[in-house]
């Protein structure tokens, strides 16, 4: 969230903020409500203070003037109790208002209703130029034997997928080719010096972590909504992670960091899932928006001044990725009408899918600010002993589905095989991926 105070001196910005990203949020309600429960805050602070005095003054009396003091001391506290109510109800509407702004988008963030309004910043790699007609990860899948979506719908429905054999070799492959990249120093500082970033060079810790999770923790990660899209279990109220970093976010919630521990880099490996609400009948085929599926991302914790080159580090580990698997793509800046609610700047890299033709995302970078770490209360203090709120950013490493779709379409064979990337090939164990016999 943003702070009450920033939304006070800046009210104009934060309604044009709002309407940039469509979101209805009445700031001049928020504002009105936020006294109502400062002059609440006074008045129990007050009431308070005039019972501790009342306590202390029956203490001392005796008789008929203990027993007036006594009943003057149930009226306080009636009229405590009535002021309590009152306060419960303001800080109701004001916590529901104030997680109902959305962040800032950042200078450079373009205008736009949806994503549309994205712009392209630079392409890499040449598209593939085939002398014969390409064919779609589902075909491929279905005549090498790599994926079976008939199966999994028996089994457990629609948008579900078993992947067998080399195609499973090569999901492995991308994940130790994630962490064994990341988790090197060396790694970081090279690819920061290519991208021309000045920046720490601190390596990457490897998690594994929860696929489930409270629903008031995601809800202060601002991920929760639409919770349509959330596989949530009512009884236990829980809800399964769309994505690692819903659960690598509030690793520090709560905490206060010392500044010299900054940056916190996390890399996370998990299985996702999302009921896709809203994509009925929208690729409805192979494997591309799946209800399960498996993320390699990342999660950082900065001071404040280095937020957005820490994005900037991210996209160029992003793009060091897939160079290394030579895969053409294209960088693209989110519009106001297509980024989410808390985030402050969106970086998505779309990459070819020849069998569709067409670019389709395979990567997102988020750069929050402090939006999210104001609901977390995760703080830095420096060494003058300041204590702020630390800025975050999250950003997949692999999306290891769609990353597996780019490789079957762009690498295929005429003879429908599939070759396999030099960089894979050490960890899938051969070159070319042929049906089994």
């Amino acid at each position: 969230m943003l702070d009450i105070h920033f939304i006070r001196e800046n009210a104009d910005i934060v309604k044009e903020a709002a309407r940039k990203k469509g979101v209805e949020v009445d700031i001049d309600r928020l504002l009105v409500v936020y006294e109502e429960r400062k002059k609440l805050e006074q008045e129990l602070e007050s009431r308070r203070a005039e019972q501790n005095r009342a306590s202390k003054t029956i203490a001392l009396a005796k008789g008929a003037e203990r027993d007036k003091h006594i009943e003057a001391m149930q009226h306080l506290k009636a009229g405590m109790a009535e002021s309590e109510e009152k306060y419960k109800k303001v800080m109701e509407e004001w916590e529901k208002l104030m997680l109902a702004v959305p962040n800032i988008p950042s200078p450079d963030t373009p205008e736009g209703p949806d994503e549309s309004g994205n712009k392209v910043l630079r392409q890499w790699g040449e598209k593939p130029a085939f002398p014969f007609a390409a064919k779609a990860h589902w075909d491929l899948g279905k005549d090498l034997g790599l994926i079976d979506t008939e199966k999994a719908g028996e089994i457990s429905g629609a948008r579900f997928s078993y992947l067998l054999g080399d195609l499973a070799l090569m999901q492995f492959a991308l994940i130790d080719l994630v962490m064994k990249t990341i988790t090197s120093r060396d790694m970081v500082a090279r690819i920061a010096e290519k991208a021309g970033l000045a920046v720490d060079t601190k390596p990457f810790i490897p998690v594994i972590p929860p696929v489930m999770m409270r629903a008031d923790v995601m809800g202060r990660m601002a991920r929760l909504h639409p919770i349509d899209e959330r596989y949530y279990f009512e009884k236990d109220d829980l809800v399964l992670v769309g994505s690692a970093e819903h659960t690598l976010g509030p690793l520090h919630m709560n905490e206060i960091i010392e500044e010299a521990k900054l940056p916190i880099r996390y890399v996370g490996y998990s299985t996702a899932f999302r009921r896709e609400a809203g994509a009925a009948g929208k690729d409805t085929r192979g494997i591309l928006r799946q209800h399960q599926f498996d993320k390699v991302e990342m999660e950082t914790f900065v001071r404040p001044e280095d937020g957005y080159r820490e994005q900037d580090l991210l996209v160029a580990i992003q793009e060091h990725l897939m160079q290394a698997l030579t895969l053409p793509y294209e960088v693209v800046i989110v519009c106001t009408g297509d980024m989410s609610k808390p985030d402050q700047r969106q970086i998505d890299i779309n990459t070819w899918m020849p069998g569709q033709g067409v670019y389709r995302e395979t990567h997102s970078s988020d750069y929050m600010g402090g939006f999210q770490a104001r609901r977390l209360n995760t703080r830095v203090k420096n060494a003058a002993g300041e204590i702020t709120h630390v800025h975050m950013n999250d950003a997949t490493a692999f999306a290891v589905g769609r990353t597996l779709i780019a490789i079957m379409e762009n690498y295929q064979q005429e003879d429908g095989s599939i070759r396999v990337p030099d960089v894979l090939v050490p960890y899938v164990g051969k070159e070319i991926i042929r049906r089994p016999a």
